[in-house]
């Protein structure tokens, strides 16, 4: 028998009948809702999009009501589609709740929708992604690695994986491990330019950085912020590493990528004095009352991965810094 439910929507149900309504229809509206269109919806969900379009007519159908306004960019809620838009989320939300609570132990199910990023993501998450696919074979894993801040919400992602410092936000947010951090530089550079020893002194160097950010360094206890300037910039830490080693400047990098070139001598630690402030790498997922089971397992598989790898969860560098 397919799942169904039907949802309290006040007077919009009343005016069209008890109808049931497809939980897939449900879920295929409410991606069309929040990605603007059936394309990217289609995409989110895996499906043709021919499949999308008549899940949506069905759906309108049904109910008799126009939810969805189709224009030449994709297709805007209408005013009745906005209404009963949240009420659909939240009851494809106690689906897959309720399917959850009664899957045998252990077992996953369903679609997982992850942002990971560039650096780190496709050598050190990547890995624990596919042991998690391996243990779940009914369980379907979209990751779309980027460097790029996603909106998890409007871009349908169940949950992002994010390292650094978290900016102020409504996401819940679980640590997962640690992140250190090392400023450093070739053997070459530093041959041609100097080592510098102190913030003011960075400033005088050639940054290889992301954009505009600005390096957390730490004084003791007291945490120094640092603006440095540079004319090579990439949007992903394994191009500062080659920007590095090629000794066209100093960069400020996560030891998960360096460690093999701060073993071998290719890059040199600087600003030892002054060392990274420690970050995190954190689960992020949208607002709400309760983590999916899929959302809590993941988060527990990347705790263990972090705890196990020595350079991701123990600075390499000669400075002591908090063990996880």
């Amino acid at each position: 028998m397919p799942d169904t439910v039907v949802p309290s929507c006040g007077e919009l149900c009343h005016e069209t009948g008890n109808v049931q309504l497809d939980i897939e229809a449900l879920r295929t509206f409410v991606e069309v809702a929040d990605a603007g269109g059936v394309s990217p919806a289609a995409l989110r969900l895996g499906v043709a999009k021919s499949i999308v379009s008549r899940r949506l007519a069905r759906l309108e159908a049904e109910l008799g009501i126009q939810l969805l306004a189709r224009t030449t960019r994709g297709a805007a809620l209408t005013e009745a589609g906005a209404t009963f838009r949240d009420h659909a989320a939240r009851a494809c939300a106690e689906i897959d709740l309720a399917r959850e609570a009664i899957l045998p132990a252990g077992e996953l199910r369903g679609r997982l929708r992850i942002a990971a990023p560039v650096s780190l993501g496709p050598t050190h998450l990547a890995p624990v992604l596919a042991e998690m696919a391996r243990r779940h074979p009914a369980l379907h894993i979209q990751t779309c690695y980027s460097d790029r801040i996603v909106d998890l919400v409007a871009d349908g992602y169940d949950c992002a994986i994010r390292l650094g410092h978290l900016p102020d936000s409504n996401l819940l947010a679980r640590c997962v491990g640690p992140i250190y951090g090392t400023v450093v530089a070739s053997p070459a550079y530093i041959e041609a330019h100097g080592a510098p020893q102190t913030p003011d002194e960075l400033l005088g160097h050639q940054a290889l950085m992301q954009g505009t950010e600005a390096w957390q360094l730490m004084d003791g206890d007291r945490v120094i912020t640092v603006r440095p300037q540079g004319r090579f910039k990439a949007d992903n830490g394994a191009a500062l590493v080659a920007a590095a080693l090629a000794g066209l400047g100093i960069a400020y990098l996560p030891d998960g990528l360096i460690h093999e070139h701060l073993a071998s001598g290719a890059l040199v630690p600087v600003m030892t004095r002054h060392p990274v402030r420690p970050a995190g790498a954190y689960v992020v997922r949208p607002p709400g009352q309760h983590p999916s089971r899929k959302v809590r397992v993941l988060t527990e598989m990347l705790i263990e991965c972090f705890a196990q790898v020595p350079h991701l969860a123990v600075s390499v560098s000669a400075t002591k810094k908090p063990a996880w």
